[in-house]
């Protein structure tokens, strides 16, 4: 410690200079959301437009996998707060963007599931019944309600958090995503259900996937270089 020198003026500015900086670019989204919502929603997308196109099912709804991806979203938010003693307000609001995006892909997900059957209960009670009629045989029977092109919400609300997610980092791959999820989105009120989930799965893929892994690369690069 004795034969220690003391800091020149200039060496102490230079010192600062350089740990202001580090500090600066420190900070690089991990991709770790993206990648998680990525393989979730592309699987789930993917495998429900399967299901359909060639009559066959996997016995449960594989669309369940995105509530349950919320418990590691809210534990990456945990754990990349815990890592880092100061979080800059941009990394903060990205935090926050991802799990406001995880609670309101549950609560669309409760929606939808939900609200059908509570309608029909509605209807039943004012002494209404919806009935549904083939114009090709003249049948009807009883028709429950449900929402319209759901998909098509959920690939809405898909380019929302990549977007702003984008635009904060001002990372061009997602900011790309961001926007052809809402080209899917227009897409999609055009085209049959089952493109539809086609259209989340592709969404998930170049929404999320692709950027996600683009930027985990990119994290780690900086990450080394800042050691």
């Amino acid at each position: 410690m004795e034969d220690q020198k003391p800091l020149t003026e200039q060496e102490s500015l230079e010192l600062i200079t350089k740990m202001i900086h580090k500090a600066k670019n420190g900070f690089h989204e991990s991709g770790t959301s993206a990648i998680l919502w990525g393989t979730v929603v592309g699987i789930a997308g993917l495998v429900s437009f399967s299901e359909i196109q060639w009559n066959f099912s996997i016995g449960f709804d594989i669309w369940l996998i995105t509530l349950i991806a919320i418990i590691p979203q809210i534990v990456i938010s945990i754990r990349q707060a815990r890592q880092r003693k100061v979080v800059k307000y941009e990394e903060s609001s990205v935090n926050a963007i991802w799990l406001v995006f995880g609670i309101s892909i549950f609560a669309l997900s409760f929606y939808n599931n939900v609200i059908p059957a509570i309608s029909d209960k509605f209807f039943a009670a004012d002494g209404f019944e919806l009935l549904i009629k083939n114009t090709k045989t003249g049948e009807s029977k009883h028709f429950v309600p449900y929402i319209l092109s759901a998909s098509s919400l959920f690939l809405l609300l898909y380019g929302m958090p990549t977007l702003a997610t984008g635009i904060a980092t001002k990372f061009r791959p997602m900011i790309i995503g961001g926007i052809l999820c809402y080209i899917y989105f227009l897409i999609s009120c055009y085209t049959p259900s089952k493109y539809d989930l086609l259209l989340n799965g592709i969404a998930g893929i170049t929404n999320w996937l692709i950027p996600g892994l683009i930027l985990r690369a990119c994290y780690l690069k900086e990450r080394k270089e800042n050691v």
